[in-house]
């Protein structure tokens, strides 16, 4: 038997990695360079070093078979610092609330909220503003501005029942499933009569 108490790393499992950036080519071959059979497991202690090896041999494999990517610059400037110490402060504040409910804290929440809406707003005109003012016909991107203010989002149709629309949830799943039980019915006899009589007449004359 296996002593679970044994020092594995699966007692501290790791992050699960992106199988969409994955190589699993890459990782079968490591595996088989990385794990060597070996069948001489005669005591504890040898199978406590093996389940190491082994774990460690399948971590090993997992980093070196996902693809590497950098990370992703935002174009967003980050909020200032001022605004964000008033931003945990509110939620500390409102926390507290929360957790003792007492009236003398309410007014103060409120206040807080409005001052930290009230800063967010004329932060985020200044940078528009300021994102207004850079743009220039010359290098595109007065155009990519104005593609992006001007691109709409195509509306969703809703789904239309015999009589009425259906509009929750339940309604929409029993509208699909009459649509596909209606299309999905079994043909009993695939034959076309007409079709048959005038292929034999065709033939016979």
């Amino acid at each position: 038997m296996i002593d679970t108490s044994c020092r594995s790393t699966f007692h501290n499992p790791p992050d699960r990695p992106d199988f969409r950036r994955f190589n699993w080519a890459s990782f079968q071959t490591l595996l088989e360079e990385l794990i060597p059979f070996d069948s001489k497991l005669h005591n504890e202690m040898a199978i406590d070093t093996s389940v190491e090896n082994n774990c460690g041999a399948v971590l090993k494999a997992l980093a070196a078979s996902t693809l590497k990517r950098g990370p992703r610059d935002d174009p967003r400037p980050p909020v200032p610092a001022g605004i964000q110490d008033e931003i945990r402060l509110k939620n500390r504040m409102r926390r507290q609330w929360q957790i003792t409910r007492d009236p003398a804290l309410k007014p103060e929440v409120n206040l807080l909220q409005r001052s930290v809406t009230c800063r967010l707003n004329e932060w985020r005109n200044d940078q528009w503003s300021a994102t207004l003012e850079s743009l220039e016909p010359g290098n595109q991107s007065l155009w990519r501005m104005t593609k992006q203010v001007m691109r709409f989002p195509t509306p969703s149709p809703p789904l239309v029942t015999p009589g009425r629309f259906a509009l929750s949830d339940k309604e929409k799943t029993e509208a699909l499933a009459d649509n596909l039980e209606a299309q999905f019915q079994p043909v009993t006899d695939p034959s076309d009569p007409a079709f048959i009589e005038t292929v034999d007449v065709a033939l016979k004359s």
